[in-house]
């Protein structure tokens, strides 16, 4: 089976893949609130669901909000593999930032570098063979303009049992339209099952022709307070729906899911029967656990 968690980060992007043969990725590293009560979904992944290794890193794009986890990757876990965009310069990511994330954003260039070697065969997760029978694929755009890294977004298609989950960064119009020009783009993301809006679901992420290609059953917004930029009701409008069972067991026909108003999302893949299936539920956010002592070491290069 497959299984994807979206965490509840508010304005952020934080998403845990537990691979069918139980492998782990994570993709962004977003958390919630500052200081010891902080929402570190890495954190609550050790302490609460007892993951005692992730094998896999995606990060999409050196943004704040999909970074304020980082300083716990090597302090609860050592990835094997990290996958991000490398064809922009340290000087263009800093550039593209505010001062202030700037302590941030120099731990994700650093740990950028580190893992700089060429990924072994054994650990490539677009390898089938190496995930469970699940087929990984990374997109990179990089062709828009240097001066907005949301258009260098990363983005991760996921499929397994013939359905598909599509995680991408916070990839606006111009870069969708570079993505749409890659047939092999074209053909990972046709008919896909459940896509995590880009951009936190704001109307510069949506592209009307991409939600066409996709057709999909359920749309999952990553975001805090609902803003005059969002575009839920569009993506409500392109998902076909499906079943939702809520934190009190209610099952609802829904098209469109926030983490706002729902919480933690969890969808999983795999079969019923002989039937490919999904299920999809929402939980409460749980309460931030007390960190364990600050572990200030780095992995090594490889």
């Amino acid at each position: 089976m497959l299984e994807i968690t979206v965490w509840d980060v508010s304005h952020g992007s934080a998403v845990w893949v537990k691979l069918p043969n139980g492998n782990n990725m994570v993709v962004d590293l977003g958390a919630d609130g500052s200081g010891d009560q902080v929402f570190s979904p890495l954190r609550l992944m050790k302490s609460a669901y007892g993951v005692q290794h992730v094998d896999y890193v995606a990060i999409t794009h050196g943004h704040a909000d999909h970074l304020d986890d980082i300083f716990r990757l090597h302090q609860l876990y050592y990835p094997s593999v990290l996958w991000t965009p490398r064809h922009l310069s340290d000087d263009v990511i800093r550039a593209c930032n505010q001062t202030g994330d700037m302590t941030l954003v120099d731990r994700y260039l650093l740990v950028r570098q580190q893992y700089s070697s060429p990924v072994p065969l054994n650990l490539d997760a677009t390898i089938a063979a190496n995930t469970g029978d699940a087929h990984c694929q990374f997109f990179i755009p990089s062709q828009c303009s240097k001066q907005n890294l949301n258009n260098h977004s990363l983005v991760v298609v996921i499929s397994y049992q013939g359905m598909t989950v599509v995680i991408p960064g916070d990839n606006e119009a111009p870069s969708w339209n570079e993505l749409m020009e890659n047939p092999h783009f074209r053909l990972a993301v046709r008919n896909t099952t459940v896509l995590m809006a880009p951009h936190h679901g704001r109307e510069a992420g949506f592209c009307s022709e991409l939600l066409d290609l996709m057709n999909p059953n359920l749309v999952v917004i990553s975001d805090g307070d609902e803003c005059d930029t969002s575009a839920t009701n569009r993506y409500s409008a392109k998902a076909q729906g499906c079943r939702v069972a809520n934190r009190i067991g209610k099952v609802e026909i829904r098209k469109c899911l926030t983490t706002r108003k729902d919480g933690h999302i969890t969808i999983k893949f795999g079969l019923n029967g002989l039937v490919p299936s999904f299920w999809v539920s929402t939980s409460k956010p749980l309460q931030a656990l007390t960190p364990p002592p600050f572990f200030n070491g780095l992995r090594a290069s490889r």
